[in-house]
């Protein structure tokens, strides 16, 4: 029973009297129920660099996180203290050794940086957080975590580089598919007493496989991340305490190529066959140090150098990402990684000059086989060739159970469709030979393989060289950045539920070390456009904090010393650095999404110099009249007229480069301002605003036309990138809107007419300007051109083209993320009602699209403070809308009702809720403050 109810039944038995007291007593009751439960509230998933326990921190100056779960609701964070300590016995308030914060009066609590004593190289530190709620007199203690910090200075390496600097004769390795076999690497030492502690760390390029004892070292695949190695070279850190013999030990590790030993190494500065050569960085290196910390207080460090032995004539042939791996199980070495084994023919090991780049840990978490799946077909060709389908696009490798012949060779190949004969469709791999070859040992029992340095991307398998094979023999693994999935979206429209599992496979498969381009073709390359707002949309279905903070950096390192950015980072490739504005502006794009979905501002402070930089030289292209002339790109791949074309041939889809470029340049000074602002360049802040407004009021006085109300040449494009970077006059904002509205209705029949920079702007741009409904056909449509036409022509993930299935195959890969756009922000901003308004979604915005063409909508995302879901349902001429607010956050609800009366909430009129307070009424919608907690929502509309 609410207080007001309580205080009226009182009040009309006559005990007006006692007024003061009764209040006072119930009062009190209500605060000790909301007060003094401080079990109701625990700290839970603590995260130190916005990692669980890690090893081998290269940050000495790390930030910590933590969530706050409480049955209670409004429950908002008051002040902390975090304790960091040398040993868990001196983790308290009194003897924290390390750091003491003191007692904080905030209510943050994500990326808190650590500002205490200097961390060194090899501890192990503890730390826990103690929090004040607004619901408890009494503090929140939480669990302990741990970090470990790597090896901060070159002084800590004892370790030398070495390697194999020369190539055999099964080997080709310069030629345009080139061929380079694995290195295998050994080493066998003895320990010397008791172990306490082991800690290995290791590098190998381009990728390695450690093993200990026979045994492999971790779950990583296709490890480390792949940089550009002439700037950064990242380290992998081990606990290896339990995985060390008592005497005899032995070492061992499998050099792949990867992307140090290029794919297609050619001749430096060379271009073939109108491809350019990717960078090669030498032959295959290793690096390893094992520290030892004996019970008795002795140290003992196991390094790479010249006692090892290496041999390449193991069963690894050849290992290209292009092109597939060949492994020969005729010369596996039995028992190679293992102690006693006879090397006498392996051969000493080269000293290896050490790359150019930094050694540092690695800040992301590698890649995994993150998911299994079975085929779903298998069948025979009259040739003797199987193919495989395996239900569903997707990235990784294929493990294989067999029987046959001694020498006999299996080859799988793999692509993403089937041609009209039922074989496979290769035409869109270009160069790609995408083969795998396994030559057969012979066991009667039959053998297993799966590849160690590659992966593909592929529905379907041919396998060829095999008499029988069964379905049950053939297993997918599907390998991308280790990540948790961070949110989920169902609805009643069939359509939109199959973009959103085509969304997720396509996002998966290209995380790579990097957000890649495809996973199937010979390019696979961190092309910044098409992952410009894309990646907001990405942050709603995965915690890609990692993989993005790390392509952030790889940009930096491709920045060359003038200040320009390439297209593609890392910069493999070196003649992409075209000086346009909208592919490198992704540089501040996925930093600004860094920022405002994981709510960590130190992203911005680290890369604004480089941003500052990379806008002082674009001045250069400015005319005289302050437009932008620097376009490379246009509005890339606008749906053409006619379905066999790539490219738009109609003038009048195609945005003038000047305009768009001109748009990007001053919405990349906005942000600038932004920036400066969290950066602490207050004096930048304004300066940057200013020359904003200049460049607005020579874009609006070359492109504006005020009697047409639109942009350039008027194209869908031209428009929405006006709105979306709110550069019309206030009074013009509406009459394009429509102009918007009209063009796509009657001169595109309501279907898509933008680009790969259009898209990006345009279902928030209908959206958010009234035209929600345009916006849901558009994206729920099923003919030419639409996500929807995709899937009705057999499409399990997002093409690269809106014709992918009849265009010219130069350009068609089926798994592509560019053309997303803002396609899942719509999903959860508009359809759901899930918006970050204050940066790591500490203020939600939650507004959903009631739209009369969809019954339900159920969403939920994983944000930094906790788990947020909305889902709304329409029951007998209502809405029922569930809201879940994590704690230490407030929620802006918004209800589109007439009648406030209208309105209940877990059963009761709003104001009768503690935690929800009315804040203001706007045409058609009350909107509601929400506190934390699980609300239950029944309205009319």
């Amino acid at each position: 029973m609410g207080f007001t109810k309580l205080f009226n039944m009182y009040y009309k038995k006559g005990l007006y009297l006692f007024q003061k007291k009764i209040i006072f007593l119930f009062f009190v009751l209500i605060c000790t129920r909301s007060i003094c439960y401080a079990s109701d509230i625990i700290i839970t998933n603590l995260l130190c660099d916005g990692l669980t326990n890690p090893l081998g921190l290269n940050n000495t100056n790390p930030s910590f996180s933590w969530q706050i779960k409480s049955q209670v609701s409004g429950c908002l964070q008051i002040s902390y203290k975090i304790l960091v300590a040398s040993m868990p016995s001196k983790l308290n308030s009194a003897n924290a050794d390390v750091w003491k914060s003191g007692k904080v009066s905030s209510a943050n609590s994500v990326w808190i940086k650590y500002v205490g004593k200097n961390l060194s190289s090899r501890n192990k530190y503890y730390w826990k957080v103690i929090v004040w709620s607004n619901l408890s007199r009494d503090s929140i203690e939480s669990g302990t975590n741990y970090f470990n910090i790597g090896l901060q200075d070159n002084a800590d390496w004892k370790a030398k580089w070495i390697g194999l600097d020369t190539f055999f004769l099964w080997d080709k390795p310069f030629d345009f598919h080139s061929k380079l076999s694995a290195r295998y690497f050994r080493k066998e030492f003895r320990v010397k007493g008791m172990i306490k502690k082991a800690t290995a760390y290791v590098t190998g390029l381009g990728l390695y496989k450690f093993y200990i004892n026979g045994k492999i070292i971790g779950t990583q695949v296709l490890a480390p991340t792949t940089t550009d190695y002439s700037k950064r070279v990242y380290y992998n850190t081990f606990d290896v305490t339990n995985k060390l013999n008592s005497k005899q030990n032995a070492l061992g590790i499998v050099l792949g190529n990867g992307r140090f030993f290029s794919m297609r190494p050619g001749e430096a500065g060379v271009v073939k066959e109108d491809i350019p050569t990717i960078t090669n960085f030498g032959f295959p290196k290793l690096l390893l140090q094992l520290e030892i910390e004996y019970t008795n207080g002795n140290k003992e460090i196991i390094v790479s150098d010249k006692s090892w032995k290496v041999t390449a004539d193991g069963p690894i042939r050849a290992n290209n990402e292009y092109d597939g791996e060949t492994y020969d199980a005729t010369r596996e070495l039995i028992g190679w990684s293992e102690n006693y084994y006879n090397e006498s023919s392996w051969l000493p090991v080269d000293n290896a000059t050490a790359p150019v780049g930094k050694l540092i840990a690695q800040p992301n978490p590698n890649m995994e086989i993150m998911q299994m799946l079975k085929p779903v077909s298998l069948r025979k060709k009259s040739n003797g060739k199987y193919i495989v389908d395996m239900g569903q696009n997707m990235v990784g490798w294929v493990h294989l159970q067999m029987k046959g012949k001694r020498n006999n060779e299996v080859k799988l190949r793999f692509a993403e469709r089937l041609n009209d004969s039922g074989n496979l469709y290769i035409a869109n791999l270009r160069n790609a030979e995408v083969t795998d070859r396994y030559i057969m040992k012979g066991q009667v029992a039959g053998e297993s393989w799966e590849p160690s340095f590659v992966y593909h991307g592929f529905q379907y398998v041919e396998i060829v060289g095999l008499d029988s094979i069964s379905i049950s023999d053939i297993q997918g693994k599907v390998i991308y950045d280790k990540m948790e999935n961070s949110g989920t979206f169902e609805s009643s429209n069939l359509i939109l539920n199959k973009i959103f599992k085509n969304a997720w496979w396509t996002i998966s498969g290209n995380y790579k070390g990097m957000p890649v381009d495809c996973p199937q073709r010979d390019e696979r390359m961190g092309w910044l456009g098409d992952r410009s707002i894309n990646s907001v949309g990405e942050s709603f279905l995965f915690n890609n904090y990692h993989v993005y903070a790390k392509w952030l950096d790889d940009i930096k390192d491709a920045q060359l010393e003038n200040g320009s950015i390439p297209d593609v980072a890392p910069s493999y490739w070196w003649r992409f650095y075209s000086d346009n504005m909208t592919w490198p502006s992704t540089y501040l794009f996925a930093a600004d999404m860094i920022y405002r979905q994981f709510g960590n501002k130190e992203i911005i402070v680290k890369h604004y110099p480089s941003m500052k930089k990379w806008i002082k030289y674009m001045e250069q292209y400015l005319s005289e009249d302050l437009i932008m002339t620097k376009d490379s790109y246009g509005d890339w791949c606008v749906p053409p007229e006619s379905n066999e074309l790539i490219f738009s041939k109609d003038s009048t889809r195609k945005t003038p480069g000047d305009f768009i470029a001109s748009a990007y340049y001053f919405k990349c000074l906005t942000m600038m301002a932004q920036f400066a602002e969290i950066a602490g360049y207050n004096d930048e802040e304004n300066r940057y605003l200013e020359f904003a407004d200049k460049v607005l009021a020579a874009i609006n006085n070359r492109f504006l036309n005020k009697v047409g109300s639109y942009y350039a040449n008027n194209t869908t494009t031209s428009n929405l990138l006006a709105l979306s970077f709110s550069m019309p006059p206030k009074n013009k904002r509406s009459e394009i809107a429509a102009n918007i509205d009209k063009t796509i209705r009657e001169k595109f029949d309501s279907h898509l007419s933008t680009g790969l920079i259009g898209n990006q702007w345009l279902m928030r741009g209908l959206s958010n300007n009234g035209y929600s409904d345009l916006a849901f056909t558009i994206a729920t449509n099923t003919t030419y051109p639409s996500w929807g036409y995709m899937i009705e022509n057999g499409a399990n993930t997002i093409w690269e083209l809106w014709n992918g299935n009849t265009a010219n195959p130069a350009m068609n890969s089926g798994n592509h993320v560019m053309l997303l756009g803002d396609l899942l922000i719509w999903y959860y901003e508009n359809l759901a009602g899930i918006k970050s308004i204050e940066p790591g979604f500490k203020k939600i915005e939650m507004k959903p699209f009631f739209s009369g063409k969809i019954d339900f909508v159920k969403a939920s995302h994983s944000s930094p403070y906790g788990n947020i879901g909305s889902n709304w349902i329409k029951q007998n001429n209502k809405i029922v809308w569930e809201i879940s607010v994590p704690a230490n956050t407030l929620a802006n609800a918004y209800f589109p009702c007439e009648e406030i009366m209208s309105i209940k909430i877990n059963g009761k009129n709003p104001e009768e809720i503690k935690s929800v307070h009315l804040i203001k009424k706007q045409p058609g919608y009350f909107v509601f403050e929400l506190g934390s907690g699980d609300y239950h929502c029944v309205f009319t509309k």
